[in-house]
């Protein structure tokens, strides 16, 4: 017995074309599937846990007494468990810069040019500057989309438990992590797999020499980034009490002072026979810290985000550069 069907209508077939990926586009999530389901469940995963334990967290620290309790009169414990919580999540995003960057960025072209395809887009209707940009877009959206929910979650979680946990705002498991700086620094890495991709066309040479990249210049933003922003000073009694301007800052360096203003090193007359003659010889009397407050913690992100989005974007250029000038 046959089975009767009919035709499509026209506002059946345009849904069915708008749900159904073509050209470049369903080449970019076919081809980089893996990558694509891997952040989902990431996104997913991560976001659903750091709620759960944010909210755990707040529910524990309730009922033990905080806010009216300070976190030195809680229960050591329970801010420990807390804490390691906490830590353990910033320490699954630091691994987000390294993970796009090499796994990512790096193979994203260096893969293509070592089995041969781009010689087989250069052949087909597609632009290969088309076709380099959709890449580059797939991979540079996948970043923001990643790191924007994460960092966004995280920042979220740790604004909740601030008084609590033991890092501060200036730790890198809080600045680096949340947003906007986790975006751009994973922006950045991302971009410069790309481009040690482009030129080793190797893909795990590129993945190897963006580790060690990578890695470098995360120890050269850690050495600049006191200096995005500049300190301030107080002055405070030698045996006197922290000014409360100093809760919750950081430390950038310490001396000792005159009442007149002059300063010394902190070590002065430390190991003198008579450190007190020595002191009053001087005129010393205050202790001088230069700090930075933690309202400076927004200004400092966005100028370090700043900076990594102007670098993310001088290496999209110069793949893009690369690629004109130069067939892949």
């Amino acid at each position: 017995m046959s089975t009767l069907t009919r035709a499509a209508t026209p506002q059946e077939q345009t849904r069915a074309g708008r749900l159904r990926l073509r050209g470049l586009a369903w080449l970019m999530v076919r081809q980089h599937r893996p990558a694509l389901l891997t952040c989902a469940a990431a996104v997913l995963i991560g976001s659903l846990w750091m709620i759960h334990e944010r909210g755990t967290a707040l529910d524990t620290l309730h009922a033990a007494g905080w806010p009216a309790k300070s976190r030195d009169a809680l229960d050591g414990p329970t801010v420990q468990r807390l804490d390691n919580s906490f830590g353990d999540a910033a320490r699954y995003l630091g691994y987000l810069p390294f993970l796009f960057g090499v796994f990512i960025g790096a193979p994203l072209i260096a893969s293509d040019q070592e089995h041969g395809i781009t010689r087989l887009v250069s052949t087909q209707s597609v632009t290969r500057m088309r076709w380099l940009l959709w890449k580059l877009g797939f991979a540079l959206t996948l970043a923001v989309v990643t790191t924007g929910v994460l960092g966004g979650v995280f920042g979220w979680w740790w604004r909740a438990v601030r008084p609590v946990v033991s890092s501060n705002w200036f730790d890198g498991s809080v600045f680096d992590n949340s947003l906007p700086v986790l975006t751009a620094l994973t922006l950045f890495t991302t971009s410069l797999g790309i481009v040690i991709g482009v030129l080793a066309r190797r893909a795990v040479t590129a993945m190897v020499l963006t580790l060690i990249a990578t890695a470098a210049a995360l120890l050269v933003g850690d050495y600049l980034k006191p200096r995005l922003a500049t300190p301030r000073r107080v002055a405070f009694p030698l045996d006197g009490a922290h000014p409360a301007v100093l809760s919750d800052a950081v430390q950038v360096d310490q001396w000792v002072g005159t009442s007149s203003g002059k300063v010394y090193g902190w070590g002065t007359c430390v190991n003198d026979a008579a450190p007190e003659a020595c002191r009053a010889k001087l005129g010393i009397v205050d202790s001088v810290w230069d700090y930075l407050g933690p309202d400076q913690m927004a200004p400092l992100q966005w100028t370090a985000a700043g900076l990594l989005f102007g670098a993310n974007v001088l290496l999209v250029a110069l793949v893009v550069w690369r690629v004109r000038r130069r067939a892949l």
